[in-house]
């Protein structure tokens, strides 16, 4: 008993050759078909390199399409061909120009000889099949496509849409029950011989040459006719990737193959040397009895896709940029803090927050005169440059790059009215974002500043515009960042809590207590200050109720104390 390859290639025939030649010279008959589109240099070269095995034969060359009937006519052309020339074999095993056997000839033999009446087919109805791409399932049974979904897109869209409006469908021939599977297969010569010899073959012949794909469905429909012991599975390891495209095998996934157990991979690159070498040379490992199983590599594979649709949270690339904001379930890769207002009202902020914490504490990475990175970098961790153009051209990479350059440190960063507000919306829908924000607290450094009053209004109240503008995006349904908002008057109250609030989001699972503070600027005389702003005509509403100190007859709450307990 024998095993036989029909072996299908379109190009690469030096890589062709040589896998034929691995079988052909391990007692294992090989028939060839070569699309009817490759060079006849190479077809020749091919020929050559080959003529010393008896055991060779060529079908005849059929010019191929993919996803037509012509696939399928070339494997029933080279399954006749073989079952008449090699009497011997018992098993065809039907493989790519793309393919490279993983495990030594004398297993596979073996192999299928302790299973002789065993087809391996994967053979699924198409109501349990998960992997389809492009709409149609049970359709490409009952719809007719005479276009080619390669060449002519759009006529094929356009005619599958018409023929479901008029509800055009199709009849099944009878015996026929449409199952679908993967295209590379290993059938008994007894299966194959009765599909091949099917009184009907020519009434399946003309259905099947108007289904979609019929090589993923030809033979996975009639084995169910002929096959009395069907594993539906194949011994061929491929995967395919969301897009229906098949995963393409390199030098570094030798590992991985080794560990699929299976006889044959697909689709391997053409100048994967090693791969090569290592498979057609002594080095193939043997397996001795092991059960192919390539499912057990499945989470790997899944890993992959998620990998290429979605990337990592937090990196974008141009190979891997989201299509739609929906696809990044996590913008960022790591958790990172905002403080809106604290640097108004403390002087040494920034320095008692790294002290405290060991965190990054930058200033304010969106202003407008640039980035203000912690020290006063000029560029920072991975290149990143402080420059406003560079950083405004896209400031959610901007942010996104800086948290995935320095992971392992905790980033902090201030904003506030008077910066760059494009990322406002980003940072309100990021979970990883940590929001603290003191509304009003601008209105501190227009107090300290020597600016005529009237240009001090005018600034305000746009700043309080902006402002308002920011805050209502940060309490909309649809944030997803961690936010706490305070007004100036309930922080100026009793700062305490909040400072305390700003330490445990920073690190929630360490515990650190206030044993000192950040200095606080001087506020008497701003309660005046906020007065006047109303009796110009600008309501600060943003500050909230901030005491009236120094009014006569004025009956406002005190400040507590700025103290620690």
């Amino acid at each position: 008993m024998s095993v036989g390859f029909i072996l299908l290639a379109h190009q690469n025939l030096d890589r062709a050759a040589q896998v034929s030649g691995y079988w052909a010279q391990n007692d294992l008959p090989v028939v060839l078909h070569i699309d009817a589109k490759a060079e006849q240099r190479e077809f020749d070269d091919l020929k050559a390199s080959l003529a010393k095995f008896s055991n060779v034969r060529y079908a005849p060359r059929r010019n191929c399409g993919w996803g037509e009937f012509s696939i399928v006519a070339a494997t029933l052309d080279a399954a006749r061909l073989m079952l008449d020339e090699f009497p011997e074999v018992n098993h065809v095993f039907l493989a790519s120009g793309s393919c490279l056997p993983l495990r030594p000839a004398a297993e596979l033999r073996d192999y299928l000889a302790e299973r002789p009446e065993t087809d391996f087919i994967e053979s699924v109805t198409t109501e349990e099949v998960t992997w389809t791409v492009g709409g149609l399932d049970l359709e490409r049974f009952t719809l007719h496509f005479p276009f080619s979904w390669k060449r002519h897109r759009r006529l094929f869209d356009r005619f599958v849409d018409l023929q479901r409006r008029v509800g055009y469908s199709r009849h099944i021939p009878e015996g026929v029950e449409p199952h679908l599977g993967s295209q590379w297969w290993c059938l008994t010569r007894k299966t194959l011989a009765a599909i091949l010899d099917d009184p009907q073959r020519q009434e399946y012949d003309r259905y099947f040459s108007r289904v979609w794909i019929p090589d993923e469905s030809y033979f996975q429909s009639l084995v169910r006719k002929h096959s009395t012991n069907i594993e539906s599975r194949s011994l061929t390891f491929s995967r395919f990737d969301n897009q229906g495209k098949p995963h393409v095998f390199y030098d570094d996934h030798l590992q991985l193959l080794q560990k699929s157990d299976c006889f044959v991979a697909r689709k391997i690159w053409p100048h994967a040397n090693l791969l090569y070498r290592r498979f057609l040379g002594n080095e193939m490992k043997a397996l001795a009895r092991i059960e192919p199983n390539p499912r057990k590599l499945d989470k790997v594979f899944v890993q992959a896709n998620l990998r290429r649709t979605r990337g990592r949270a937090g990196r974008r690339m141009q190979s891997r940029f989201p299509m739609h904001d929906l696809w990044a379930i996590q913008k960022t890769c790591a958790p990172y803090s905002v403080f809106e207002g604290f640097t108004d009202l403390f002087s040494n902020f920034q320095t008692w927050l790294e002290k405290r914490t060991g965190a990054r504490v930058h200033g304010h990475l969106f202003g407008k005169r640039g980035a203000e990175f912690v020290d006063g970098a000029e560029v920072y961790a991975g290149c990143l440059s402080s420059s406003a153009k560079l950083r405004d051209y896209n400031p959610r990479a901007f942010l996104e790059n800086l948290l995935w350059n320095t992971q392992g440190e905790y980033q902090c960063f201030q904003f506030g009215p008077a910066d760059r507000q494009a990322i406002g919306n980003f940072l309100a829908s990021d979970q990883n974002a940590r929001i603290h924000v003191i509304t009003g607290a601008w209105a501190v450094p227009l107090f300290h500043s020597n600016m005529e009053f009237g240009r001090i209004r005018r600034v305000a109240a746009r700043y309080q515009a902006i402002e308002a503008a920011h805050v209502e995006k940060l309490r909309s349904p649809h944030t997803r960042a961690q936010v706490k908002l305070w007004t100036l008057a309930e922080f100026v109250e009793n700062p305490m809590p909040v400072l305390q609030t700003v330490l445990n989001g920073i690190d929630p699972g360490a515990s650190r207590k206030l044993t000192e503070v950040p200095r606080l600027v001087d506020l008497q005389g701003f309660g005046r200050f906020v007065q006047k702003l109303k009796n110009e005509g600008m309501n600060p509403h943003s500050v909230g109720d901030f005491p009236l100190d120094d009014i006569p007859g004025a009956k406002t709450p005190r400040i507590k104390p700025y103290a620690i307990s």
